[in-house]
């Protein structure tokens, strides 16, 4: 029986019934064969050796794209579990679940004798023993009974907690390769041969299924690549990120810091709030600029507000409650419907539309206390928030001028970003018919802008669909910031109108957007994208006086009321110490500018400077080094 598969491009071709994905890649050309990891049947993902049983649409997974290189890293996890089976003893490992993550994987196990760094070594020589065997990695279906026979035999009880967790109708597959088997939905290479290059990272703790009421089990951290050129390449990557940790780096720079007594919660430090100030300045006088009206909504707001919102069902376990007169009170996780009730406070005409209210608002959401990570993941944060309140004609003008404001920011700080359309999620808020039309109607400002972007399809926000930005920084690593959301349901839940040409009464459209996102994240993202070094304009200390000894500190004194006049941000080092050392301690502070003072100096009412990156330009009088920064800041550029 001939079954019709339909290609990538759209031809169609013949094949007999129980072909498989690796003999359509064949058949197509060697090559591909032979660069085929995986495949797809109607968008699925499946192995090499899957047959083919209905027409369906097949396309062939390389590792040219992320779904095959998803795939070759999977199977580096399963070998990696196998080895620490081999080495430990299957008694004593008992597995809990591999996936792939960006950038690598990793396999959470519960093991009597924790694994340390020094052990990584061991394993991966191991893992190259397995990986010489080319052993034959083989799927198989199975019953849930069977299932649970394998596991209560192998004594795996977290495997068997999954098992359980799965739904009636799941197809349970296990993948073996050797003696190792494991519970996987797959697909996986056709053979442990097919790694090239790996590396075993780190080890952590993890809660198993991320719920701290549960045994805190070991992760170990990997990676792999097809090349073992693009594996040293992304090791440097690592070592470079190491040196840029924004943790690290906030704490030698003296920009923010952390106390217990406040978990997740920055401290800012006044070179830090310096930057943050200048960020939030920068964005707010575009925003004025562009029609926007800034406001302040409380921290706290009543609990049935969150209700009204539809934030209590999606957002409660992450909330923070108090009581005040016997009423729920919570803080505030977005400021979403601060800004409703900030629209309804008065009446509306059609002609006032639109309405664009900004907010540094700051919000609190619950994180466990093993999900915190410096400033990319905290339990308050500033979010730079906006609400834009229009009529049904102007979204996509509205949404174009936001995708521009983006832009024109993102570009100052040297920024690519990819875009991401995001659509309904399963748990979405209203009716069919209302996201249908949300959805295309930002898929038509993207396509009629000729806009690339990729759909993710059930990460829209409960509300409405989103276009997501995507920042790439210095190390070509993706941070999510931007969000432009389109929201038909806020305005219902909160019985927004405004008073059309017909003096009748409509809804508004309301479109969410943020810039930075959060900006004490953005600020962790700069501070490891320019590793520390930041532009003039954001630089705590834009220019450091170095007077080549106490001699000349009272006109040094002088040269710093007279930039700090200007508006330049100033510091001095008098302390007794030779020249040389001190230009070494500003370098290691990252001063955009390094002025020498002496006796030429202070004789001709001048500076000697020194450029952060481009070492000595000379002397320069006082006015022409103040021109010359101020114009810096104004264009700000590096």
């Amino acid at each position: 029986m001939e079954i019709k598969v339909t290609l990538p491009d759209g031809a169609k071709k013949g094949y007999s019934q129980g072909t498989t994905i690796a003999q359509v890649a064949e058949s197509i050309s060697i090559g591909l064969r032979k660069n085929a990891v995986a495949g797809k049947m109607d968008g699925k993902l499946v192995d090499l050796n899957e047959a083919i049983a209905d027409e369906c649409r097949v396309e062939i997974v390389t590792l040219d794209s992320k779904d095959g290189v998803d795939v070759y890293r999977h199977t580096t996890a399963h070998i990696m579990a196998q080895a620490l089976k081999r080495k430990y003893g299957t008694e004593r490992v008992k597995l809990g679940i591999g996936p792939v993550i960006d950038n690598g994987f990793y396999y959470d196990i519960d093991i009597n004798t924790p694994v340390s760094s020094d052990d990584l070594l061991s394993i991966e020589r191991e893992m190259e023993i397995i990986i010489q065997e080319n052993l034959r990695i083989v799927r198989r279906v199975v019953s849930r009974k069977e299932a649970m026979d394998i596991f209560e035999q192998l004594e795996e009880p977290l495997k068997i907690e999954l098992i359980q967790g799965l739904p009636d109708e799941a197809v349970i597959t296990l993948y073996e390769q050797g003696e190792f088997v494991d519970l996987c939905r797959g697909p996986h290479l056709p053979s442990t041969g097919g790694i090239k290059a790996f590396k075993l990272l780190n080890v952590a703790g993890a809660y198993w299924r991320g719920d701290s009421n549960n045994k805190m089990l070991q992760r170990i951290y990997g990676t792999s690549f097809p090349k073992k050129a693009e594996l040293l390449e992304h090791l440097q990557l690592l070592e470079e990120a190491k040196k840029r940790d924004h943790r690290k780096l906030g704490k030698e720079l003296e920009l923010f810091m952390f106390s217990e007594e406040a978990p997740g919660m920055p401290f800012y430090l006044p070179k830090g709030m310096t930057i943050r100030t200048e960020l939030e300045n920068f964005a707010r006088d575009i925003q004025q600029q562009r029609g926007y009206d800034e406001v302040r909504t409380p921290l706290m707001l009543n609990n049935r507000l969150w209700e009204q919102s539809g934030h209590w069902d999606h957002y409660k376990d992450n909330m923070y409650f108090t009581n005040v007169d016997d009423k729920t009170f919570a803080l505030k996780p977005m400021n979403c419907p601060g800004h409703m009730l900030v629209f309804k406070n008065s009446m509306h005409s059609y002609r006032e539309l639109p309405i664009r209210l900004s907010e540094y608002g700051q919000v609190h959401r619950h994180e466990y206390s093993g999900a915190l990570n410096g400033m990319m993941r905290v339990r308050t944060f500033c979010q730079d928030d906006a609400h834009l309140f229009v009529l049904p004609s102007q979204i996509e003008d509205e949404i174009g001028q936001v995708i521009a404001l983006i832009d024109h920011i993102y570009q100052v700080f040297g920024f690519e970003y990819k875009i991401e359309l995001s659509t309904r999620p399963e748990d979405y808020m209203g009716s069919d018919e209302l996201w249908d039309e949300a959805e295309k109607s930002l898929q038509q400002v993207l396509d009629k802008r000729g806009i690339q972007y990729h759909v993710n399809e059930g990460d829209g926000a409960f509300y409405g669909p989103k276009i997501d930005f995507h920042i790439l920084d210095a190390l070509k690593r993706s941070w999510q910031c931007g969000t432009i959301q389109l929201d038909f349901q806020m305005p219902e839940k909160f019985d927004l109108t405004y008073m059309g040409e017909d003096s009748q009464k409509y809804r508004p459209v309301v479109i969410h957007r943020a810039v930075y996102g959060s900006i004490d994240r953005f600020i962790g993202i700069i501070t490891e994208h320019y590793a520390g070094a930041f532009p003039l304009w954001l630089a705590p200390v834009q220019a450091k006086l170095l007077p080549v000894s106490e001699h000349y500190n009272e006109y040094a004194y002088s040269v710093k009321k007279g930039l700090a006049e200007a508006g330049i941000r100033v510091e001095m080092d008098v302390r007794d110490e030779k020249l040389g050392y001190k230009i070494r301690e500003a370098q290691l502070e990252k001063v955009p500018y390094m002025l020498v003072l002496g006796e030429n100096e202070k004789n001709t009412n001048s500076v000697s400077v020194r450029k952060r990156g481009k070492g000595d330009l000379g002397m320069k009088s006082i006015l022409e080094l103040i021109e010359q920064i101020k114009q810096e800041i104004l264009a700000k550029k590096e």
